[in-house]
């Protein structure tokens, strides 16, 4: 039984894995015997997540700037400079911006969309060779793109862009998950609600009352996250592809 959710010996790439999410993701993967690689734009942050990570297993830190092709392309180099070929894909750096619609502005559109949307598509594409090539019918390769709940309901705030790449990034997602399937890679999403992070800092200073609007009256958890990827990256979610899984506590079923 314990095998089913097994990824010993596996080599994941987690973007913006220096801290939030991607820093629980790349944790859960570490301590479950997966090789795993981490990047973010910033080096000195990386570098320090990767050190403090390493005493679970192997963590490679590479900085890069995922906002721009040139960037995306530099990185995957690194990487397979260093690997034949990868297991897990893990596309969970983002951005978000906030402001109201009379004032939002195109430069908080496009460094959002870039981000959020763009980079999955060419991270995909650029690791496509290496993705197919340790992937096999019973044991696919795994991409797995973090989405939000934003993409799902009306977040109730003014980040228009982060909304609208969220729900690109699940309907990207079923439209890679169908045209890469018969190169056994799976593609699927995560679609978190609350979870501690840089981006959520300002909503969940309020902590209690934040707790309080959640069904389950708490905020998502280290092992909520790792355990989602895990699930998904593991002989259990080998025949799962093309769905985005919400992790939210019940926010998205008690929006009705």
């Amino acid at each position: 039984m314990n095998n089913f959710f097994s990824v010993e010996g596996k080599v994941a790439v987690v973007t913006g894995g220096s801290r939030g999410i991607g820093e629980m993701i790349a944790t859960g993967l570490l301590q479950s015997g997966a090789k795993v690689y981490i990047t973010a734009r910033r080096a000195e942050v990386l570098n320090a997540t990767a050190t403090r990570l390493s005493e679970f297993g192997e963590c490679i830190a590479i900085a890069s700037d995922l906002s721009t092709t040139e960037g995306i392309s530099q990185f995957v180099e690194a990487v397979t400079q260093r690997e034949s070929s990868i297991d897990i894909l893990v596309n969970n750096a983002g951005a978000a911006w906030g402001d109201t619609i009379d004032n939002f502005a195109e430069e908080g559109f496009d460094k959002v969309m870039d981000l959020n949307v763009k980079s999955i598509f060419f991270l995909v594409q650029k690791f496509h060779q290496q993705l197919k090539q340790g992937a096999s019918q019973t044991d696919p390769a795994r991409v797995i793109n973090i989405g939000s709940i934003n993409g799902l309901t009306n977040p109730k705030m003014n980040n228009y862009s982060y909304s609208a790449s969220k729900a690109a990034v699940h309907q990207l997602t079923r439209h890679l998950a169908a045209d890469m399937a018969e190169e056994f890679i799976t593609v699927n999403a995560i679609a978190p609600g609350y979870f501690p992070s840089k981006m959520t800092a300002h909503i969940i200073e309020a902590d209690d009352a934040l707790k309080e609007s959640v069904p389950l009256k708490r905020l998502g958890s280290y092992e909520d996250a790792a355990g989602t990827v895990i699930y998904l990256s593991s002989r259990a979610g080998a025949y799962v592809t093309g769905h985005t899984l919400t992790v939210d506590g019940g926010m998205v079923a008690a929006a009705g």
